[in-house]
């Protein structure tokens, strides 16, 4: 059935873009309009100016649709890319995992961290948007040009071996959702999912990949739906929303820690910029120079594109919270650890149909973020070592990138059969992640704000503002995450 607007509908989204036009205004900094004209620059003032864009280079065919689109409705749908398959890939097995233990076992007291970490996780992938878009390269491709070894080669490092224990216990967990729905051993599972993921990514074409991604997406809604099948107290998860509790007790920092870091995820700062970067050779940017630099329609395309997946992911967190805490704090069942345990809990307290549907919520959450962790390392390893890389490319082109994928998976797949006990894969995961976002932040922090990559891109004073925040939290955090995870 075609899209129909409404003029209540059409006055609702103009006041959106409206808004988020103010929005990119405050997050970008404006131009120098008096500098010097590129032609009358030297060489030097041109390296030091940044890049710039190419005036001949292949038009975006998402700006054209947005030009030509009347349809409000139509045009929103044309933004979506990369952005919102980041933000759902947030919501992975782990992540549900965790949001599933702070409502089992504080009720909707940590709802508001949902909306207090939105701009935060925000303005970090918008930054890391930013910088793919601009400097034509992903993140670590950045790092091996602009900054020292170092820097580069402990990130990675920390990044392949949290992204392969992460994508092992999403494997893990997608096999025992299916196991709540089929009457079939998980491990039976194991084997042909974690292929059937790497098939995806080897056999499947760009496009094809970016049509399930974002089928995926729209999985996760099943947590939303099965929010409702639980009947929460609304005037409780409303007070739980809007006023933060904050209690000193190990146990409630070390969730909100966890929190925190299962919602800004090194891999995601590392996969949205590569996605950029392949989008634009996708729409025929293939040289470097040709996708070195960025429109102002671009980036705030880019923002709005953001925006909408760090919604869609604080959104899902936000109602498995609630499910937990309707279901499994109310009847005293606080000891679940993982996502799977939920769905099986929440059969005698919400029916089969809750069940059913965060089982369902489970296998597309997993299905979409054991690419995204095993292709974000692999664009790592792939753009320090000077590889070619890319899901738009065909294996033969691009061996050792398709090499990383395969052997994070075939790795991750057996964690499952060695005794591994996937909770605690997930505490070394979330470790490494705690120490390793910190300091990443930090250096993209100074990347986007370094005119010899970013040129007149650099961040704006709201930007800069939220993102050394969000840097200064997160180191935070990783130190009260030390403190819990040694202290028990």
């Amino acid at each position: 059935m075609p899209w129909r607007s409404t003029p209540r509908t059409f006055a609702f989204v103009s006041l959106l873009q409206g808004a988020l036009s103010l929005f990119r205004i405050a997050m970008s900094r404006p131009s120098n309009r008096r500098s010097a004209e590129p032609a009358a620059l030297s060489r030097a003032e041109l390296r030091a100016a940044g890049p710039r864009v190419d005036p001949g280079r292949p038009v975006d065919p998402m700006i054209e649709g947005m030009r030509l689109e009347r349809n409000p409705l139509k045009q929103g749908l044309l933004i979506l890319g990369p952005g919102l398959i980041t933000g759902a890939s947030d919501d992975d097995p782990s992540g549900v995992g965790t949001y599933v233990q702070a409502g089992a076992s504080y009720g909707y007291a940590t709802v508001w961290t949902t909306i207090v970490m939105f701009p935060m996780m925000t303005a970090v992938q918008y930054i890391s948007a930013k910088i793919g878009l601009v400097s034509g390269r992903g993140l670590a491709g950045v790092l091996r040009e602009h900054y020292p070894r170092w820097v580069l080669y402990p990130a990675l490092l920390a990044l392949v071996i949290a992204n392969t224990l992460n994508a092992g216990a999403d494997i893990g967990a997608i096999a025992a959702a299916l196991n709540l729905l089929i009457p079939v051993p998980a491990t039976a599972f194991v084997l042909p999912v974690g292929l059937g993921i790497v098939a995806l990514q080897v056999l499947g074409s760009y496009e094809l990949i970016a049509r399930v991604f974002m089928w995926l997406a729209l999985a996760l809604l099943a947590y939303v739906a099965a929010a409702f099948f639980t009947h929460p107290d609304v005037g409780a998860v409303l007070r739980g929303s809007l006023i933060p509790t904050v209690r000193l007790d190990p146990q409630y920092i070390g969730i909100l820690v966890a929190l925190l870091g299962t919602t800004i995820s090194p891999y995601l700062f590392f996969w949205q910029a590569s996605q950029e970067v392949d989008e634009q050779i996708l729409m025929g940017r293939r040289r470097l120079w040709q996708r070195k630099g960025a429109s102002h329609t671009e980036l705030r395309y880019a923002l709005w594109d953001t925006m909408a997946g760090m919604v869609f992911s604080e959104i899902v967190a936000y109602f498995i919270i609630v499910t937990a805490g309707a279901t499994l704090f109310a009847s005293g069942n606080h000891d679940v650890v993982s996502a799977t345990e939920a769905a099986s809990a929440l059969r005698p307290l919400a029916g089969e149909w809750s069940t059913a549907l965060f089982a369902a919520g489970l296998i597309g959450a997993g299905v979409l973020a054991v690419p995204v962790l095993t292709g974000s390392a692999a664009y790592g390893v792939a753009e320090t070592f000077g590889w070619r890389s890319g899901l738009n490319r065909r294996p033969s082109r691009a061996p050792e990138f398709y090499a990383v994928i395969a052997a994070a998976t075939v790795i991750g797949m057996g964690i499952n059969f060695v005794g591994i006990n996937p909770i605690a894969a997930l505490v070394i995961v979330a470790v490494i992640n705690g120490m390793l976002a910190a300091p990443l932040v930090v250096v993209m922090m100074l990347v986007s704000n370094d005119r010899k990559v970013m040129g007149e891109r650099t961040n704006g004073r709201l930007l800069n503002a939220v993102g050394w925040v969000t840097a200064a939290v997160i180191s935070v955090a990783a130190l009260a995450l030390i403190a819990t995870t040694v202290l028990g």
